[in-house]
């Protein structure tokens, strides 16, 4: 279970109001009938998933290890927001050459310098390409597609058809007639699962077995907490918990959250965080504005904001107790630098005293705080924080009265641009 702690009482909290409010979502939730219900797919999907779907993906994933020493993987948003977090997470910082399959990203932006380097850098490597698209006709990612399965088919010729896997609907879209087409394999996005809730089925999983990691023990992870937070417990369900912390400090003028971590390898979890939070909750008119920062390094840049800026935002801290590889500082014949009153200690304790100054710091300046816990950075501690961010989520959205998984705001933009290139229709 993810440790929790707040800066303020949950007495003020968790009045019998707001637990009353909450229970209701709950039920709704657990239940089915809340706004957006037919994208509840996620709840229980790490329970449920068919062993026969996680064998195939595991099967795919192998021979993309054997075929291949770069898979590229095509999609924006929560098509590529999961995996990439979950790899961020968990692999190495400095890759070795004979370290497997390297995972690689494109259609995620719309960059022709970032497109032409990667196609030169796959040169000369064997490649594979996963296109993950509900219905094929998304920009970016169909912009991304239409090079690289043109950059397979001029490589490869007829062969490349074994070499592009499809993770698309079901049953309609561009994407699922041109794989039937050419006969690409084929996975599918769940209908009542949208983008951002992901990360558990193909789209997530397909990727991060290929890179080499436990989709079983990233599972298991998430298992773990859909059993940990289903119960409506106040005193130890911290799903529900962070929901309604957020929900209280919004209420009293806290309108951003600063998402903080003391390990790089986060930053993608929190761009995750983001996406998650931001689609899900920024709605009519509504919503908490969702930010990060990466601690030691953004104290010297956004610390002075958050220590003496605007008293519109709270902050909430994503810690990890254990670290899988440290070093300690020794003591130096010159103390030049006057480190040596850090003998002894390692790099992961200076970050858990960073932590505890940062935070007092930073209280004492109005920023109100919560923390979140996990053990360490494994597939199963991964697992379980995802699973218990999307929870949190939905909760936090419901309490605003609005629909968790929608983004009406979403296709704005994309009218504008398609009138703008005289797109026929538009």
């Amino acid at each position: 279970m993810i440790d929790f702690t707040f800066s303020g009482t949950m007495e003020s909290v968790l009045t019998d109001t707001k637990k009353n409010e909450l229970q209701e979502i709950h039920d709704r939730l657990y239940h089915k009938t809340g706004k957006g219900s037919d994208f509840l797919g996620w709840l229980d999907w790490p329970s449920t998933i068919d062993p026969e779907l996680l064998g195939r993906i595991q099967k795919t994933a192998d021979a993309i290890r054997d075929k291949a020493d770069v898979l590229v993987v095509i999609g924006i948003g929560g098509s590529y927001l999961g995996a990439k977090a979950v790899l961020s997470a968990l692999s190495p910082y400095f890759s070795q050459e004979d370290n497997g399959t390297e995972i690689l990203f494109a259609g995620h932006h719309v960059s022709g310098e970032y497109l032409k380097q990667l196609l030169d850098h796959l040169d000369g490597k064997e490649v594979m390409v996963n296109v993950i698209s509900k219905s094929g006709k998304t920009t970016e990612p169909a912009l991304a597609f239409r090079f690289l399965k043109k950059y397979m088919e001029d490589r490869y010729g007829d062969e490349a058809a074994s070499r592009i896997i499809v993770t698309t609907d079901a049953e309609k879209g561009a994407l699922l007639n041109l794989a039937k087409e050419s006969g690409y394999e084929r996975f599918v996005v769940p209908d009542d699962i949208g983008g951002r809730y992901s990360v558990f089925t193909a789209v997530g999983l397909l990727p991060i077995a290929a890179a080499g990691f436990s989709v079983e023990q990233l599972l298991a992870g998430a298992r773990d907490a859909e059993e940990a937070y289903k119960e409506l417990d106040f005193e130890r369900n911290t799903a529900v918990r962070y929901a309604a912390v957020r929900h209280y400090l919004y209420t009293e003028g806290y309108t951003n959250e600063v998402s903080a971590v003391f390990e790089p390898k986060l930053s993608f979890v929190q761009e995750w965080w983001k996406q998650l939070f931001g689609e899900s909750e920024g709605k009519e008119g509504k919503g908490i504005f969702p930010a990060s920062v990466v601690f030691t390094t953004d104290l010297h840049s956004m610390g002075q904001y958050i220590q003496d800026g605007m008293r519109n935002l709270f902050e909430t801290f994503l810690l990890v107790k254990e670290a899988a590889e440290d070093v300690t500082v020794f003591q130096a014949d010159e103390d030049g630098d006057e480190l040596n009153y850090m003998a002894g200690i390692t790099l992961q304790e200076f970050n858990h005293v960073a932590y505890r100054g940062t935070s007092e710091a930073h209280l004492s300046g109005g920023v109100p705080q919560m923390s979140l816990t996990v053990e360490k950075l494994d597939e199963f501690h991964v697992g379980h924080l995802l699973y218990f961010y999307m929870l949190s989520c939905a909760y936090s959205a419901y309490q605003l009265g609005i629909n968790p998984f929608d983004q009406p705001g979403v296709e704005d933009y994309k009218n504008n641009i398609f009138k703008l290139l005289n797109k026929p229709g538009y």
